[in-house]
Formats: C-alpha cells, structure tokens, sequence
C-alpha cells in the first residue's frame, strides 16, 4: 500500500509532502515528492493516556470500534472498574476481549482494589496478584495508586506494590488529588510519576516541577482541559490527554481529537499539542506503537486538515480500521461475567428516622470529582426525613450489590430532579447501587429495576420507566457500542426531563461512592468525610 499526504513529522516539527510505502504491517518507506495541492495530512495516532475502558459501558472491543473513528489508535487502560467488581477474572476478561479486535489496549495492574476498606468491593488485587500481573507483558504499568495517604506515609503494602513495578521496569501512575508542597514532594519520592488528578494549574505546575507527567483530562464528568492547557507552553514535553471516564454517548461523537482540536483553537502550537496526544504516551510507557517513521508500525491516521483534524482513515498495523467516520471493525462475539447478589428492596429500607432537620449534605459539581460538604435542611413526615424538592436536596442511596445488607441514604444537592428517581450500578470505585430520587417509592423502583437485570442504569418518572442492562461486571454492555450510545442516550434525555441540570447526570452519580476525592461521599457503609479519611454522621 502506498499513500501519499503531506507528513505531520513531529520528531523534525515540519511538514512536507511524501509518499508512504506500507508492508507487512510496518512503515517501509517514507520519500518526499513534489508538492501538491488538496493533499490530506498523515500523523501518528492518537492515545488516551488515561482511561477506564469500563466507565463507557462498552467491552473493549466495543470501545475500540467507536474509538478508532475519532483517530485514536491505543489506550492506557486501567482495569480497575471490573477488577472492584470481579478481582482477577475481570483484568482477564478486559484483556482477553481487547485482543479479538485489531486496537492497541495496554492494560495496568490495579494498585488499589478494593479501594478502601470503608466500602464493599466484589473483589481483590493483592500483592501476590501485582506480582503475577506485572510478569505478564500484556500489563504495561502499575495503575494509578490512589492511596497517596499510605503511599505518603510509606505504607508496606502500598511499597510492596510500587516495589514489584520498579522491579519489572514499568512505570507507576499516581493519582494524588489536591497534593501540593511537601505532600506532592511524598508522593512522587514514593515512586508514581503521573497524574490526571490536578484541578487548578498551581497543582499541575507544582507536580510538573517535581518530575511527574501530567495528564490532561476531559471525561465525561471531569474536565480539566481549561484549567491546565496553558501548561503546554512551557512544558510541552510533560504532557499527555485523556479521557479517565468517557460514557458511550461521548465517546460516539468524539475523544482525543477534541481535545487537539480546542487546543489549537486556542493557538496553542500544533507540534506541541500533536506530542502530548500522540508522542508523549508512547515515549513515557515505551509502547510498541509507530511514530510515523520509517521501520516503525503502520500505526497512523489520515486527516483532512489542521484545524479540525476531520479523520478521514485509521490505519492500526496498516490495517484500515475506520474511514470517513465509519467503523471497519467487525463486531466480535462477547462473553459475560458478573457478580451481583442481593434481594429486591422496599421503599421503607430507605428511609431516614428523623434526628434533626439539619443535615450534611453532599454537593454534586457539574464536570468536577470533588463533591463539598455543605449543611442543608431537610423536611420531616412522619418522623422521617425526607427530601427537600425546594431547595433542591435529594435523597441518595448506595445498596450494597454483592449481599444481603442495610442500605446506605444520605442527602445531595445540585442535581435537580423534581420527580422520579436515577439509579445506576456503575459507582466507582466498588461499583455498589448507587440511586437519587425525589421520594422512597420512585428510589426503590429504580433501584429494583437494577438489581433485576443484575446492573445498569436506569430511570422511573410516574408510570415510565427505563433501564440500559449493563452484565457484564454490572457495569458493560456486551452490544453494539452504536446501539448502547443510542440508548443510554435516551435515559440521559430522560434524567434531563425530570429535572436534572447537570452536564452528564449519570456520570456524576458515579462518582458519588469515590471515596478517594474528597469532601463528603456515600459508600454502602455509611457517609464519609473523605479530608479526615472516616465515616462521619449525616445529622449535624
């Protein structure tokens, strides 16, 4: 195969027009030729530098088919999601399915599963487990250590971890939320040398400094992208995007290409930002992926210009896997696994005996993780406590989905329904019921709907009601990634009729039980005060 387009070179940061010879799956020839107008533009894929391919609902072999249409060609997985849900069965699952499709999926070893011991998880990575992983060439790092307390205050099992990854020569990602000073100098001593949890640019800058690479995230909830893009100013090199949680509605319109697009947008130099969404993965994790030179991988994508990056083809080792905004990967059969066992709920397992009518209350942030603490009133009937539709206080549950127990109800703010009740079995980290409502009745319909199709998301309003199964893991759909982007669609648009202002409502529910970012959060256990790291009462 030979194409021809004007070279994107961004190892000599210049573009010329040349000839591409392509063979056996390799970059066999790159000549220069005279130029000539309406040529396309050739450039290495892109790569998410940070993503959980399980927060899009899809298996990986759904996600690379809508993937590979924006121009992405690899990703730095971590299996986390699935492995709270399944232990080792789940990282297997994830990487046994992303090696039937032709897409680059290079997999980490879960740092933290569970992720506290203040929640209830399906499963466990321990250490004997990271040591298995990491011998294992298809586990390329050791993913994002989200104990940065036990990592600060040299916790052995948390340095046994990191101990093993150095052992093996794989890097470590971080995941350190707010660290700043001596802290952040702690945490990086440790050995993690990422980070995709930075919100303000004094955060980022001061982490940078210190030697960690620095990644840039737009997710479907968390969107970091204007707070920190100015950094690619000066550090160019330290760079890389990602997504950390894209859900299929999102990632049915775009991924890393947008982020190259705004950047540009916002006249940021064009080498510079194609380095960190395409070079700068590569190089931190040294990924037998092309970088558009000769002898390298077929591993490229083809575009009609510079501004928009409109994709015209992906090639992943010279095979064309998309063309002008169509997938060419073939569905592939997908098996399922999950673990979910607990009974249907009544209406009265969640309700609230009244000790007050004033309450913590959690605040949910359009596009942020953090979630506030802030003091609200709740009304009370009948000795109970119940929502506040007024002042925009709800009720939210998390039902422990692994056996039988009480659940967990607390109050939130900020997601605005005025009727019904949202309920999903995708809730970071250990991906319990997590469920917001208006009233028990509408909360436990919701949450019913779920635990009959063994995970979902799902919606009730009056007499409608919706539900998107999700089975494997309670948290995928083994589906045409299309057709689940249509549907969770549809139950977005209804979580919006009923109320909801936010952004990406289901998304945000999600992050509801994450223990590990701070202020207030829900887990099956009890409501937790994530800056003093302990459970804390919902009365004040």
């Amino acid at each position: 195969m030979i194409l021809e387009a004007n070279l994107i070179d961004l190892h000599q940061r210049q573009i010329y027009p040349v000839a591409l010879k392509v063979e056996e799956q390799k970059i066999k020839k790159i000549t220069k030729i005279n130029p000539s107008p309406g040529l396309p533009y050739l450039l290495p894929g892109f790569i998410d530098a940070h993503v959980h391919v399980e927060s899009s609902m899809l298996v990986p072999s759904e996600f690379a088919r809508l993937a590979v249409v924006h121009g992405t060609v690899a990703t730095i997985s971590d299996p986390h999601e699935i492995a709270n849900v399944c232990g080792m069965q789940g990282v297997e699952y994830m990487i046994e399915n992303g090696k039937q499709v032709p897409f680059h999926f290079f997999f980490g070893a879960p740092s933290c599963v569970p992720a506290t011991p203040f929640e209830t998880a399906g499963g466990e990575i321990n250490v004997a487990d990271i040591e298995t992983l990491m011998s294992r060439p298809e586990i390329r790092y050791l993913a994002e250590m989200m104990n940065w307390l036990g990592t600060v205050n040299r916790d052995p099992v948390v340095m046994e971890k990191i101990r093993i990854s150095k052992h093996y020569g794989k890097p470590i990602d971080g995941h350190a939320p707010g660290l700043m000073g001596e802290l952040a100098e702690k945490y990086y001593a440790a050995g993690p040398n990422t980070d995709h949890e930075c919100f303000t640019y004094k955060e980022a800058l001061g982490k940078i400094k210190l030697g960690m690479k620095i990644s840039i995230r737009e997710g479907s909830a968390a969107k970091n992208f204007d707070a920190l893009i100015d950094l690619i100013d000066d550090y160019p090199e330290m760079l890389m995007f990602c997504s950390d949680d894209k859900h299929p509605d999102n990632l049915a319109l775009s991924h890393i290409n947008e982020l190259v697009t705004r950047a540009i947008s916002k006249g940021k130099n064009r080498f510079d930002v194609l380095r960190a969404a395409c070079i700068n993965p590569i190089l931190h994790y040294s990924l037998p992926v092309g970088q558009l030179r000769e002898g390298d991988g077929a591993d490229f994508i083809v575009v009609q210009d510079l501004e928009k990056f409109e994709v015209l083809a992906t090639y992943i080792q010279g095979q064309k896997v998309a063309e002008n905004g169509k997938t060419l990967i073939d569905r592939v059969k997908n098996g399922v696994i999950n673990h979910f066992n607990t009974s249907p709920k009544k209406p009265k397992d969640f309700q609230i005996s009244a000790q007050g009518n004033q309450v913590r209350v959690i605040e949910a942030l359009d596009g942020q993780l953090i979630t506030p603490e802030l003091q609200g009133e709740i009304l009370i009937q009948d000795g109970f406590a119940i929502s506040n539709t007024e002042k925009d206080i709800l009720k939210i549950t998390v039902v422990n989905r692994y056996q039988e127990a009480v659940p967990a109800v607390a109050f939130i703010k900020k997601f605005g329904l005025k009727m019904g009740a949202i309920a999903s079995s995708v809730g970071h980290d250990s991906h319990n019921v997590l469920a917001v409502g208006v009233d028990d009745d509408s909360i436990c319909r919701a949450v019913n709907l779920l635990i009959e199709a063994k995970g979902g998301i799902s919606a009730v309003w009056g007499e409608q009601e919706e539900v998107l199964p999700l089975p494997v893991g309670g948290i995928m759909s083994p589906e045409d990634g299309y057709e689940v982007a249509v549907a969770y669609t549809r139950i977005d648009h209804l979580a919006k009729a009923m109320g909801s202002a936010l952004n990406s409502p289901f998304m945000t529910l999600s992050f509801m039980a994450l223990l590990v970012i701070p202020d207030l959060k829900l887990s099956d256990k009890g409501l937790f005060d994530g800056k003093k790291f302990d459970f804390t009462d919902l009365f004040i």
